[in-house]
């Protein structure tokens, strides 16, 4: 009776870990099939390896789109051990004992911001995942990897196969990954032939998210929590995959309250890259923000907005964190400071306090104002889905509906005050001047309410608001809260417009001397 070569089919498009596989399949006698780029990969490191169109007797066609769609692979993979024999003798179908496959970057490709619609079809993978399915659905006889962080275990095993239990952990994994895969091709080809300017939501949504890390708990000591991330996220971008230079571990509401702070930042800093932005956040909600010539002068005016409620805030900054700032910032009582780099100076100052959280987000995250793929939030029975307000600022569609016009130096305090109040919650009111926020109204009832708690707060902290912008992020529904700003010497206003009383707050504006500009975009956040 004739020995069987146990066959391996190896076909990757993450050649992380591949040699070492087929090194280690090659020692214990392993026959190796592979394409492509894999089959190059294993040959050039002296691996020998049999073309899959060789073991196939038909060639790859098509510019690869048909290579592995074949009797002679999916019958190898599919056939029940001791069942199907006579079957495969008869069709000259040798058995495939391991399959090695992970799939086109789909969602690696679809990141890229000038993809084509085309270029993300030709990464769309066909025969891996009829590979990962049939290898999964038949792991009793075959073991199926879909990911080179399981390498290590596969090679342990030889020349065994891993026993039961891992074979159907390894299916699992490899179902989700299909799963995951056809997921995120639906939903982008469903977002980007929609008619509109809109995202389409997707007739059923998966979010393909991995659990990163547990937390110690949610926003309550009761509540379990995690941290997950989009499956297919690589590096550092984004807030979730930022460094942890040092202190305690994040927390739920540091991490909320961090994203509040850095999401306020990229608005900032796309507003006007040029110059050092920063933003103190407590409980979601910004309670300063500023420009300055350089971080520190943009702190000490972010904070001048309200130094009572940074106390134990969130602070976010758009440049190097350098050690004058450093030694500031560590006199006061701070949870958690991002910036998207740090001085050595500066790291050692910092190193004083070690229960101080500081996280370096990629400099890249702050001109990345793609966001999350979808705002998910849950609801009693189900959840709500939106695509997330992530439109960078732009004056391009902005009106002046007033009989006096903005001077140049109000454009600017215009611009930087609606950059500002669509991180505010609403009902949201901003009074600024001179890239630096005077007075917050946040998540009032009623608008003349935030208009009056702005007013409030600026006094509070010793600022006059005489010639400042007012930013409200929707319309105002009423006159009141322009003779608010009046009476405070407001000389410039931003809103949405689109109320119905819109030509009782213009007039409203238009006998105080205000000028009012019209944006036709809300940025309501609840």
């Amino acid at each position: 009776m004739t020995t069987r070569t146990p066959t391996a089919l190896i076909s990757v498009s993450d050649k992380a870990g591949l040699v070492e596989l087929g090194r280690a399949f090659h020692a214990k006698g392993v026959r190796i099939l592979s394409t492509g780029g894999s089959a190059k990969t294993l040959i050039d490191a002296g691996i020998p390896v049999t073309p899959v169109s060789d073991h196939t007797g038909f060639p790859e066609i098509m510019g690869g789109r048909v290579k592995t769609l074949h009797p002679k692979i999916h019958g190898g993979i599919l056939a029940r051990r001791g069942e199907d024999d006579s079957t495969m003798a008869a069709h000259q179908i040798d058995a495939i004992d391991w399959v090695v496959v992970n799939l086109y970057p789909f969602v690696e490709t679809i990141q890229k911001p000038d993809v084509s619609l085309e270029e993300a079809i030709e990464n769309i993978d066909i025969g891996g995942p009829a590979m990962l399915r049939s290898a999964a659905k038949n792991h009793q006889s075959v073991t199926v990897v879909c990911d080179p962080s399981d390498y290590e275990s596969v090679i342990e095993a030889l020349p065994q196969m891993p026993d039961e239990a891992q074979r159907r952990h390894l299916a699992v994994k490899a179902f989700a990954h299909t799963n995951d895969y056809d997921g995120q091709i639906s939903q982008w080809l469903a977002q980007h032939s929609a008619d509109s300017d809109k995202p389409a939501t997707p007739a059923v949504l998966n979010l393909s998210l991995d659990l990163d890390r547990g937390l110690r708990y949610g926003e309550n000591p009761h509540q379990a929590a995690g941290l997950y991330r989009y499956r297919g996220q690589t590096g550092g971008l984004g807030l979730a995959g930022a460094p942890l230079v040092q202190g305690k571990p994040l927390s739920f509401n540091n991490l909320l309250d961090a994203d509040a702070a850095w999401s306020a930042l990229i608005h900032l800093h796309a507003l006007d890259p040029t110059q050092a932005a920063c933003v103190i956040v407590k409980h979601t909600n910004p309670c300063g923000a500023a420009f300055g010539e350089n971080g520190s002068v943009a702190w000490e005016k972010a904070l001048a907005c309200d130094p009572t409620s940074a106390f134990g805030g969130i602070v976010a900054l758009s440049h190097r964190l350098e050690g004058d700032l450093a030694e500031v910032l560590c006199a006061r009582f701070l949870e958690v400071i991002l910036a998207p780099e740090i001085s050595s100076e500066a790291r050692t100052i910092l190193a004083k306090k070690p229960n101080l959280r500081v996280l370096t987000p990629s400099g890249e995250d702050i001109l990345n104002t793609s966001g999350p793929r979808w705002d998910v939030r849950v609801i009693d029975g189900g959840v709500l889905v939106q695509s997330p307000d992530q439109a960078p600022p732009s004056s391009e569609n902005w009106s002046v509906v007033s009989e006096r016009h903005p001077t140049d130096e109000e454009w600017s305090d215009l611009k930087f005050a609606w950059a500002m109040v669509r991180s505010v919650r609403s009902n949201a009111i901003v009074y600024a001047k001179s890239g630096q926020t005077l007075g917050l109204g946040v998540g009032q009832m009623s608008r003349i309410d935030s208009a009056r708690f702005g007013v409030l707060k600026a006094q509070e902290a010793g600022l006059s608001l005489e010639g400042s912008a007012m930013a409200s992020e929707a319309f105002f529904p009423f006159k009141d809260s322009i003779e608010t700003a009046a009476q405070q010497g407001i000389s410039c206003v931003i809103q949405p417009g689109g109320s119905m009383r819109d030509s009782e707050v213009i007039e409203a504006a238009n006998q105080a001397g205000i000028a009012m500009v019209f944006t036709h975009t809300r940025h309501f956040k609840h």
